[in-house]
């Protein structure tokens, strides 16, 4: 049987969760990136705005998560030689974790890149056969006390 999980009888606590991940892409797309050069526009920038309001639309995506009421997030992309690191960072006062927020802010964040810089990614047959998304993962996680 699917369902939610129970947590009424649980107390709101400060919960906080961070997620990391990246998106390997050809040198020169990244120079494009720094460089400004993108026909969607600024890469970083779009890539930020996506990953908060997927952190916002989580329980949307994930049909089993409760809908938390998120106090704060930070998404943060850096360039390197050739890829793009998310973090993703949310806060909340609530009854469960905020971890699956986070990784879908990296998530999505990460899939804008993509979206955005495709068509210098792809070879001749159409394919990417370089870019890839790894390391999606919590690096870390605190709970209040209770």
């Amino acid at each position: 049987m699917t369902k939610m999980i129970d947590i009424s009888e649980k107390r709101d606590v400060s919960r906080r969760a961070r997620a990391r991940g990246e998106i390997t892409l050809n040198a020169s797309t990244v120079d494009a990136i720094r460089e400004s050069r993108i026909k969607k526009g600024d890469v970083l920038s779009t890539a930020k705005v996506a990953g908060i309001q997927a952190v916002k639309d989580t329980p949307k995506i994930l049909p089993l998560c409760h809908p938390i009421p998120i106090t704060s997030v930070d998404v943060s992309l850096r360039l390197e030689k050739e890829k793009v690191v998310c973090e993703c960072d949310v806060k909340a006062e609530y009854k469960t974790g905020v971890e699956m927020e986070a990784l879908v802010g990296v998530t999505s964040a990460l899939l804008t890149v993509w979206d955005m810089v495709k068509y210098l990614e792809k070879d001749d047959n159409g394919q990417y056969p370089g870019t890839r998304i790894d390391c999606i993962r919590v690096v870390e996680k605190e709970k209040g006390g209770e």
